[in-house]
């Protein structure tokens, strides 16, 4: 699903089923309004009455009415439950730093209700209609980035968020301006909520925040891989390449599906262009292209099957009912370890990986543009008079240290573990560290990619034939907001303004425009 029709989503209903991607990115990025289902809110209510029954129970069941973590073996009289769920929500929400996106809190209320819904957390249904109820207001909780280890849930995030459904801490308003959750719950209608036995504990063990940013940078990967696509095609054509090795037969030789698609994509995209046409002669005596052009499906492609193997284990996620303990299916109440971050902690790091090598061919590509010796005959740097001008040369510096702070960023997270909690918790998935480098590394990729993309539509301008009907749409609606060659002139705007239409995606669509099978 594309982006418009994301942003069209205007209303998501949660049921026990798992919620799409689309639906997630719906709420977390564009305000979907949320509703839940009579279905979901009867399963609730079901499990809720499992609940209920042990709370008069003298023997000990973990959440209800015993401590937790290293503290589970105390256990707590019935006067003092309601004040252990609300203490519990209070220390837990100890987050610190940079505030975190309003898209990646929404996201993770959202998943959080969605595994409430599932009627097997024993929360009362109130509680879900109170996180729908922020949702739909735009209340968002202030989150810092530090304080989950991704293990025993997104702990600290959670908390805040459950903190704000209490009346308490810091949230921002439908407008972004913050203030005291008890003024925004106020304002908009809202009852703080009290919680009651095994609640708190509900609220805050979830996998929620790391599977958020994974859904949504799995959604921005797909639209950027077809963009580097769009990107490499143009640096074929403009640096004068051969369409040969493209053929589907040949990558029919090594059947990896992402290469297939990568291949065909910028097969349609260079379909009927004269500068290609131009050097396909007996006179050409180039025999093979750089890596970096004759290779592009086959790390294209690879990033495209990392992405499609993330997408299944978020599936998987999404589909899951994450809490410590559960209320099974034929009403027990379980203690069990599905919290740990590990599947998606994995994958975070692998599209790291991914992003980095991304990004990495996409620099070379563009730096052959500004070789003179390599670049088939265009001025140097693309300057338009070289030697007073510099054309792009910083620009390319710009994707170098880019692409060096990528391939930083794409040392994996989840090798790493720290024991917390008196030694009970002693291995974590850092997930959510993960996450929050994938999200810096996502953005990185974006600008690699806007560069390479500013970058080629110089090139093929300077070639002074006409290109593909594919690119020559692209290099028409890039033209609208960036001039073409010419005297030097502050180069950081034009940068700006091919990265903005990278993420809006408009130039992936003035190449669907002509060549509407991009994929």
């Amino acid at each position: 699903m594309d982006v418009t029709t994301i942003a069209r989503l205007a209303t998501v209903t949660l049921t026990s089923a798992a919620p799409t991607f689309a639906e997630v990115v719906a709420v977390a990025r564009h305000g979907a309004h949320v509703v839940l289902s009579p279905a979901a809110l009867e399963a609730m209510a079901a499990s809720r009455a499992v609940i209920e029954s042990l709370a008069e129970d003298t023997t000990p069941h973990y959440g209800v009415s015993t401590g937790f973590g290293a503290l589970a073996t105390r256990f707590i009289p019935v006067e003092n439950r309601l004040a252990l769920q609300c203490s519990l929500i209070r220390s837990h929400a100890a987050s610190s730093g940079a505030e975190i996106e309003r898209e990646v809190t929404r996201a993770t209320m959202l998943l959080r209700l969605s595994t409430l819904t599932t009627g097997r957390t024993g929360v009362r249904p109130v509680v879900a209609e109170t996180y729908a109820a922020l949702l739909n207001a735009g209340v968002t909780p202030v989150i810092g980035e530090y304080g989950s280890l991704g293990c025993s849930g997104d702990l600290a995030p959670l908390a805040h968020c459950a903190l704000a459904t209490m009346g308490e801490g810091d949230v921002r308003d439908a407008t972004g301006r913050m203030l005291p959750a008890a003024d925004a719950l106020a304002a908009a209608g809202i009852r703080p909520l009290e919680l009651r036995e095994k609640e708190g504990l509900a609220l805050i063990n979830g996998t929620d925040g790391m599977l958020g940013m994974l859904v949504l940078a799995i959604t921005d990967l797909r639209a950027l891989v077809t963009a580097a696509d769009l990107a490499a095609a143009m640096s074929v054509e403009g640096l004068l390449g051969s369409t040969a090795v493209f053929a589907a037969d040949l990558q029919a030789l090594r059947p990896h599906p992402g290469q297939a698609d990568s291949a065909a994509n910028i097969r349609a995209l260079l379909a009927g262009s004269p500068i290609v046409a131009s050097h396909q002669t007996d006179e050409c005596t180039r025999v093979q292209d750089a890596y970096s052009l004759r290779c592009a499906p086959q790390v294209h492609g690879a990033v495209r099957d990392t992405i499609a193997h993330a997408a299944t284990v978020a599936g998987r996620e999404l589909a899951s009912a994450i809490d410590n303990p559960v209320v099974t299916l034929d009403g027990r109440v379980e203690s069990n370890g599905n919290f740990h971050g590990a599947p998606i902690g994995y994958v975070l790091d692998f599209l790291a990986i991914a992003v980095a090598d991304l990004a990495s061919m996409s620099e070379r590509r563009t730096d052959r543009f500004l070789d003179q010796a390599r670049s088939g005959g265009l001025n140097p740097f693309l300057a338009g008079d070289p030697g007073v001008d510099s054309g792009h040369m910083i620009a390319q510096y710009t994707q170098a240290g880019i692409v060096s702070e990528l391939k930083r960023l794409a040392v994996p997270a989840s090798v790493d573990s720290i024991p917390t909690s008196a030694m009970q918790e002693d291995h974590v998935s850092m997930g959510w560290s993960a996450a929050r480098k994938l999200r810096r590394g996502v953005d990185g990729l974006t600008r690699v990619v806007a560069i390479e993309l500013l970058t080629a539509a110089r090139g093929i301008d300077m070639r002074r034939m006409p290109p593909a009907p594919s690119t020559a749409a692209v290099i028409g609606r890039l033209r609208e907001s960036v001039p073409g060659p010419g005297p030097d002139r502050y180069l950081a705007p034009d940068i700006q303004a091919a990265v903005d239409l990278v993420v809006s995606g408009e130039l992936v669509a003035a190449a669907r425009g002509v060549a509407p099978g991009l994929v």
